[in-house]
């Protein structure tokens, strides 16, 4: 029997990071971005990230085993986390342009909570290509 998988949305997520290296090199040659360490440098790329028009998805609980949500996050409502956990798996399951547009229906706090939750997962990925250090 042939076992044949469809094409899954990472590869809207690799595209991101492409783009998002782009961005970050880009960042690096700014003089006021030299003295911004590697993650501060992420959160500037995945700012400047250009959102698409898609559709926006129905919105589904995320079950996540250790919280990915920043620090200051922690307190917030439990709608909140969700919504900020449902953009992530939106970011790397169909890619960031689409979270970044649904984060725009979103919130300031939530957007700036998503961004650095995005900054923190995608960190460690983005060091281990030699992206940033």
């Amino acid at each position: 029997m042939d076992q044949s998988f469809p094409s899954f949305e990472h590869e809207a997520l690799e595209r991101d990071i492409k783009a998002l290296s782009q961005e970050i090199s880009k960042n690096r040659e700014r003089p006021e971005s030299k003295e911004l360490g590697g993650e501060a440098l992420l959160r500037e790329a995945i700012r400047a990230f250009p959102a698409t028009n898609s559709d926006p998805a129905a919105k589904a609980p995320v079950a996540s085993a250790s919280s990915p949500l920043p620090a200051y996050a922690q307190a917030a409502s439990a709608g909140v986390k969700l919504e900020i956990e449902y953009l992530l798996d939106v970011a790397l399951h169909q890619g960031i342009s689409k979270a970044m547009s649904e984060a725009q229906k979103s919130p300031y706090f939530v957007q700036d909570a998503f961004h650095d939750a995005l900054a923190g997962k995608l960190y460690p990925e983005l060091q281990k290509r030699g992206i940033v250090k």
